[in-house]
């Protein structure tokens, strides 16, 4: 049977303003939900979700565990891994830019089963996030006082997270746009903070460079002796970059809603490329160059025995200019870093929203949240994610830097699972476009080296899930807690997956069969 003779020619469609996935409830005269998130904005609006917390704070939790060369390594190889991830998301979303594009697309192309699962675990992905965020608030806020209680940050900062998602996605989008300039501008400065300071422009005149990577060295030794525990030191940084280094989805969330989608996605994915190397790999790097892998200072912060401190002064730059004594700036960049945080938890809110949303026009979440104001709003899913807000009171309980562990463990395979369930929809995907006669050539972004990128990025991700908690099978490393909390989200995703193939007996697409000239 010849492919071309079932099919004939064909050429990618050209998608206008708002013409996929707009259901019968949002379509106002105004379409105000689908059309007002402009090119710049949503490049921003991948900035504001990606770059948080672990950016500027968490990564300085891995430096103790790989030194500054297998922070740096460990980041470099996630990243090439996340790249390809990203290929596989920009050739499908830039075809069918559909609100929630990579869950909606594994249901038409693979499975409904997976559609479902990816879905669900995408949201609760979200939706944890938002506490993390909160939590992230509070505990930057200690490094000038302890003295505001945690109840009075969680309410003000989930009354502010409501104005903002309360609004239209016109105000969303402005909002966004000038919070991750912010961002821009933070992380900017701290790589040229780092670049000056190395070469003795600060108050010592101290031309440290690459000192630390000599004294106390490049690696660290990492629950075992020698190049094992060299090689588990990486392991662990890798493991701390998969939640770092974050985006692609970001930006997937804003197909549905964005002017002329085909040209702005493709803008938007293409440039990824310069944020991952910039923001992320040269943020690792940075870290690693100004202060050392035993710093006291940071051992201190970091399991709170440092008094007053929390882990609001676990920030490597912050920890480094206090070491030089430069007055002002530290609390200058920590108050920029809340800002950085604030965005990114306004971010996932409306990251959350949306993936609710396009469950819902799908029958994999109830109808009521897919209802919309009169401006295009979806209310109902709003008020759900917010409710997600909550889970930053059990900060009032336990001490901050504990419920960010335990948010970070839930979250990091939740991501690398929808990463794999993209994955493994691209190939579908890839297979249905050779078979059908579709020359890669006319879609508006072909992803490069494919389908071996999606394979790359297939076993890249399987692997990471697999090994998240490898540290609890080591002699004596068995812990109840994290074991549960690094595979939880595995066994949530299979079992939606099941609950789903069994109650809807939903079927699989073979590799080719999916029919992907069909408007969704």
């Amino acid at each position: 049977m010849s492919d071309k003779n079932d099919y004939g020619k064909y050429t990618a469609p050209v998608v206008e303003d708002g013409e996929n996935g707009i259901p019968a409830e949002c379509s106002t005269g105004s379409n105000e939900l689908h059309r007002k998130l402009r090119s710049r904005e949503v490049q921003l609006l991948a900035v504001g979700g990606a770059i948080g917390t672990s950016l500027f704070v968490q990564m300085g939790a891995a430096l103790p565990k790989g030194g500054p060369a297998g922070l740096f390594i460990g980041f470099l190889a996630y990243g090439t891994i996340v790249l390809a991830v990203n290929e596989c998301f920009a050739e499908m979303v830039c075809y069918r830019p559909i609100p929630s594009p990579f869950a909606r697309l594994a249901g038409h192309w693979v499975d409904d089963a997976l559609s479902f699962a990816m879905g669900w675990n995408f949201f609760l992905t979200m939706a944890l996030n938002i506490p993390y965020e909160i939590v992230a608030i509070n505990v930057l806020l200690t490094y000038w006082t302890d003295k505001v209680p945690v109840a009075v940050v969680v309410v003000i900062v989930m009354v502010l997270y409501g104005i903002l998602n309360g609004l239209t996605v016109r105000y969303f989008g402005i909002s966004e746009f000038y919070l991750s300039i912010f961002k821009i501008f933070l992380m900017v400065g701290l790589i040229l903070y780092t670049l000056v300071t190395m070469v003795g422009g600060n108050p010592k005149h101290d031309v440290y460079g690459f000192r630390y990577w000599n004294d106390p060295g490049a690696f660290v030794s990492y629950l075992a002796p020698g190049s094992t525990g060299r090689f588990l030191g990486v392991l662990s940084c890798m493991i701390q970059g998969s939640f770092t280094m974050v985006g692609p989805e970001y930006i997937a969330m804003a197909a549905g809603e964005a002017e002329r989608p085909q040209k702005v996605m493709r803008t938007a994915f293409s440039s990824f490329f310069w944020r991952l190397m910039l923001f992320f790999c040269l943020g690792a790097l940075c870290v690693g160059i100004v202060i050392p892998y035993d710093d006291q200072t940071l051992s201190d912060t970091l399991d709170g025995t440092q008094a007053g401190s929390g882990t609001g002064a676990a920030s490597p730059y912050v920890i480094s200019m206090n070491h030089f004594g430069i007055p002002v700036l530290p609390d200058i960049f920590n108050a920029l870093i809340m800002t950085s945080v604030f965005s990114a938890g306004n971010n996932v809110v409306f990251s959350a929203t949306r993936t609710l949303y396009g469950m819902s026009l799908e029958g994999k979440a109830p109808k009521l949240f897919s209802r919309c104001s009169s401006a295009g709003l979806p209310y109902n899913a709003v008020i759900a994610a917010m409710s997600f807000c909550v889970l930053g009171f059990l900060q009032v309980s336990n001490r901050s830097a504990t419920v960010l562990n335990w948010l970070v463990s839930c979250i990091t395979a939740s991501l690398l699972l929808n990463y794999l369930g993209t994955c493994i929809t691209y190939l579908h995907f890839y297979a249905a476009m050779r078979r059908q006669g579709i020359d890669r050539r006319t879609l508006p972004y072909r992803s490069f080296l494919q389908p071996y990128t999606a394979w790359y990025a297939v076993f890249g991700t399987g692997v990471m899930v697999l090994i998240l908690g490898y540290n609890v099978f080591l002699d004596g490393q068995w812990d109840l807690t994290s074991f549960f909390l690094d595979y939880v989200m595995i066994a949530f995703f299979i079992v939606a997956f099941v609950f789903w193939k069994v109650i809807r007996r939903t079927r699989y697409i073979r590799p080719g069969m999916a029919n992907v000239q069909r408007r969704l």
